[in-house]
């Protein structure tokens, strides 16, 4: 098996810089692969063939080392290769495979192989939100791939105009913006093309989105609704009372959600979006909801009859059918009790910050129950935030829901 090694050949000229070499080795064969990165004698370590720090070469010796890495894996790899072929192989033919031209990956290209690795994780949501991302691009280059250093500003500024030619909402293009943006930055991490901030005159942000919030006597019309007849939309209103009462509990929370979660008075779970882990006490209101589907779920580990599946796969996706039907339910729901605005999924969230607020509880603390992590002023208060403030807090939001199961 051929080996290679880091050299430094210093320059015949005193004191001017000499350049790294590679040494490979293979059947008493030695051959060099001189680079163009130039160094001079006291940056480097001969004993331990290293490049060496020294004040002001800090940033050309850093980025000469994640080179040098990267040049030995590549040759590594090409050996390996050649190895399980087999065949006999020479020095010249591993030194051809490394200098020969190397194919540049697309844009199109690393959005799917960034979808892999997200489903291969398990991150479903977000490897969805890669998906549609890539759709949408895609359509926009017409299925013509362009290698990640034609991903210039006035590309993107192009797609953007592209976007809101076809009546894409601000949030929507800024939705792809990002998606993109995310993907071209690990590709610069991965060093895979040089950082040249193509993003920087499009629109990024998040605009503000029409009222979502319903009233507290809204809540309660959906609570009393006799819907003995409609299992499927007593189903969409217990978990739309419950998002509620939980504090805003996201619908990817409810589906997941295990009876392991639940015990001694309380409900812990992590946030499928952040990854925050938090605590809420069971009120009475909830309990009652809970209680109502013990038997339906008797076999399954879910609080909730949304997700049957043990694949990951194939629960993820009845996620998504569940989600869709739960909204479509809550539109009829909202029809039945005369609400004017449309009820769905992120209404329950919205309310419970609206009705926290009309009952003057802290910022502080609503960010705290809502388990928000983007806030970086409010999540100073958090550290010193004790739990039972924000139980309080709900206890009195839910005061009317509660006595009407008590």
């Amino acid at each position: 098996m051929a080996t290679i090694k880091v050299k430094f050949r210093p320059s015949t000229v005193r004191g001017k810089a000499g350049v790294v070499c590679y040494q490979l080795c293979h059947r008493q064969e030695n051959r060099q692969i001189t680079t163009d990165m130039r160094i001079f004698p006291h940056w480097w370590d001969g004993e331990r063939r290293e490049l060496v720090v020294t004040p002001g070469n800090e940033s050309t010796i850093f980025s000469y080392r994640k080179r040098i890495d990267a040049d030995l894996a590549a040759v590594r790899q090409i050996i390996r290769e050649l190895d399980s072929i087999g065949n006999e192989y020479t020095l010249s033919e591993v030194i051809e495979r490394f200098q020969a031209p190397k194919s540049e990956i697309g844009m199109l290209d690393y959005l799917r192989k960034e979808i892999g690795i997200l489903r291969q994780n398990g991150q479903f949501s977000t490897s969805r939100n890669y998906l549609r991302t890539l759709n949408s691009f895609s359509s926009f280059l017409d299925n013509y791939d362009i290698p990640l250093s034609v991903l210039d500003t006035e590309t993107i500024c192009k797609y953007e105009k592209w976007l809101w030619g076809r009546k894409v909402s601000r949030n929507s293009s800024s939705f792809y913006m990002r998606i993109l943006r995310a993907a071209y930055n690990k590709a610069v991490h991965e060093q895979l093309v040089a950082q040249a901030f193509p993003f920087h005159e499009v629109y990024t942000g998040i605009a503000k989105t029409s009222k979502r919030a319903v009233s507290e006597k809204t809540i309660l019309k959906l609570q009393r609704l006799d819907l003995s007849r409609s299992s499927a939309l007593a189903l969409s209103r217990d978990l739309f009372v419950f998002s509620y009462c939980t504090r805003g509990m996201a619908f990817v929370d409810m589906a997941y959600l295990k009876k392991e979660n639940i015990g001694k008075g309380v409900i812990s779970y992590c946030r499928h979006k952040t990854g925050q882990s938090l605590t809420l006490r069971i009120e009475p209101c909830m309990e009652a909801i809970l209680r109502r589907y013990i038997p339906v779920t008797s076999k399954s580990p879910y609080v909730f009859p949304i997700i049957t599946a043990e694949n990951p796969d194939r629960a993820y996706l009845q996620y998504q059918t569940g989600l869709n039907y739960h909204n479509q339910k809550l539109k009829r729901l909202g029809r039945l009790i005369g609400e004017a605005l449309p009820l769905s999924s992120y209404t329950p969230r919205h309310s419970w910050a609206t009705a926290a607020r009309n009952h003057n509880i802290p910022v502080a603390v609503i960010s705290a129950g809502m388990g928000h992590t983007s806030e970086k002023t409010t999540l100073i208060y958090l550290d010193s935030l004790d739990n039972s403030v924000i139980d309080n807090a709900n206890n009195g939001i839910l005061k009317d829901l509660n006595s009407t199961v008590s």
